[in-house]
């Protein structure tokens, strides 16, 4: 598996629709271009680690990566729970992710509560391992909010090639 952490920025697109309506849980979803650009030594699963919506504030989030067995999903997606309440919609806004760490493999569920519940767990496992001070330190990198506030639009593949 990849060091993290892994630093991603991308455009927030329509999912699948099922995250805040089946599941409670808002997710923001990348792009398949994003998707496919994610270096395939980041296993698929589930994980924990930082999230800013263009130039807003840090917040801590979960993400899951992969094809999400208990809907059967045939392309594989990248979709992020900022642990925080928004007033609306931003999609078409720049997403801004550092993934800090690794919390279980993607499975599947014997039912939509199942799911919902091992999903609740990972977003209290992701608040704990945050209060962390190895990994509150990742909310302040420059990646966030960069000097001189402009957000610099690359590609997951160019965050690579610069070691971000």
């Amino acid at each position: 598996m990849r060091q993290l952490p892994y630093f991603c920025r991308g455009e927030v697109v329509k999912g699948f629709g099922r995250g805040s309506r089946q599941l409670g849980v808002p997710t923001a979803n990348f792009s398949e271009q994003v998707v496919e650009s994610f270096p395939s030594d980041i296993s698929t699963g589930i994980y924990y680690g930082w999230a800013c919506v263009g130039n807003g504030d840090v917040h801590k989030m979960v993400l899951s990566i992969g094809w999400n067995p208990f809907y059967k999903n045939t392309k594989k997606s990248v979709e992020t729970h900022i642990i925080h309440t928004f007033k609306e919609d931003f999609y078409g806004e720049i997403l801004s992710i550092a993934i800090i760490g690794y919390i279980r493999p993607e499975k599947n569920f014997d039912s939509l509560e199942a799911l919902i519940s091992a999903i609740q767990e990972d977003i209290e496992e992701a608040k704990r391992q945050l209060d962390l001070p190895e990994h509150r330190k990742v909310k302040e990198d420059n990646f966030f909010h960069p000097p001189g506030g402009k957000i610099i639009f690359l590609s997951s593949a160019q965050h690579g090639e610069l070691g971000l």
